[in-house]
């Protein structure tokens, strides 16, 4: 996949005569082609308004990833997608709905939380004071029975303190795995405020923020723990589609005679390849990070193979074949990185929901002969 990008941003790179068609097809091609790796067929378009990410979402990314977008700890994450959706409907009090249209359907989904924003309990008249209540989420099965057994059916309940306020999670994973087998299912969620002995509590102790009378960082959220499938190639080493034959990681020489040979002198080494996501068009729906170094691997692997080249037994050998001619069409070994490390991009999606997600082998963390 890195072989991909580095072949891709070789082509974006802007060309001396830009009105040239071939340049411009050649840059339109490379745009889809990148988009593909990151699992897309077209860029998700900018928010319309300016868009504040929820909290939870950036705090998780920093928690996952460096200020590059690199993957500190690979087994933080379940599963490589995490997806947050906010309540659509913005009316009803301890009601909520989340349009999932957005989830792909090889998705697989791994965990589904509810996150409520618990606020500060309201003052009760009188000797009688509640240091505790029990909270129930419902999925809705029929909006017209709610009062009936039929009418939904119970997903989380526990006892919440009504000492401070505060986040509270709320697992509801089979619930979601409902609503994207069948979208007309999805009837939204129904939440209760109860006693200890699930007597009615009128007016309840605890509220919840709401979609539509609170700070946006304390909106209702669902956040899905998913993954698509999708994993690095086997291979570090790709060929653009269409192009030649040549190995990814030399790149097209411009400059000096002289100044290429001294480059081919050069022992096998990781050289820094920035990728700029202003540059390329795609800062408007990319949240974090603005851009990351990729690296490339290059220079010679000459024989004798040193430990420092990190060869692979099968590149000693190969380079000791071709020292010696015993074979006629053998080269040298390549250049190519021999560790792979995973990105992770913070975006707005199509209906402008915040994703997290990490795509593996984007960058070079070591190079060697192979």
């Amino acid at each position: 996949m890195l072989g991909t990008v580095l072949l891709l941003l070789l082509a974006l790179a802007k060309p001396a005569c830009p009105s040239l068609a071939g340049a411009a097809s050649r840059r339109a091609e490379a745009l889809k082609r990148l988009l593909e790796v990151f699992g897309m067929e077209d860029p998700p378009p900018p928010p319309a308004h300016f868009k504040q990410p929820p909290q939870y979402m950036v705090d998780l990314f920093n928690t996952v990833a460096n200020a590059d977008g690199v993957t500190k700890n690979p087994d933080i994450l379940e599963g490589n997608t995490v997806r947050s959706f906010l309540d659509k409907t913005h009316g009803e009090k301890m009601r909520f709905l989340f349009i999932l249209s957005s989830v792909a359907k090889n998705e697989k989904i791994l965990t589904a939380e509810l996150h409520l924003f618990r606020l500060w309990p309201r003052a009760t008249d009188g000797p009688k004071r509640h240091h505790f209540c029990q909270v129930s989420v419902y999925q809705v099965l029929d909006k017209s029975e709610l009062d009936t057994p039929g009418g939904k059916k119970l997903l989380a309940a526990r006892l919440v303190s009504l000492q401070g306020s505060g986040w509270e999670v709320f697992a509801i994973t089979q619930a979601v795995r409902d609503w994207t087998e069948d979208e007309s299912s999805n009837q939204g969620l129904l939440v209760t405020v109860q006693g200890l002995g699930g007597s009615p509590l009128d007016p309840p102790p605890l509220q919840f923020a709401s979609g539509r009378d609170h700070h946006e960082s304390k909106k209702p959220m669902l956040v899905l723990f998913t993954d698509d499938g999708r994993r690095g190639a086997s291979l570090p080493v790709a060929n653009f589609p269409g192009g030649s034959h040549t190995p990814w990681h030399v790149p097209k020489l411009t400059g000096p005679r002289n100044a290429r040979s001294l480059d081919r002198l050069q022992p096998c080494q990781r050289h820094p390849l920035s990728v700029d996501f202003e540059e390329i068009g795609w800062s408007g729906w990319i949240i974090s990070p603005r851009g990351y170094n990729a690296y490339h691997c290059k220079g010679s692997c000459p024989f004798p193979l040193g430990e420092n080249m990190r060869p692979t037994n099968h590149a000693t050998v190969q380079s000791i074949i071709n020292a010696l001619k015993l074979s006629e069409g053998v080269s040298s070994p390549c250049c190519v990185p021999d560790k792979l490390y995973s990105i992770n991009l913070l975006y707005f999606d199509d209906d402008e929901n915040v994703v997290l997600k990490q795509y593996d082998d984007m960058v070079a963390g070591s190079c060697g002969c192979h």
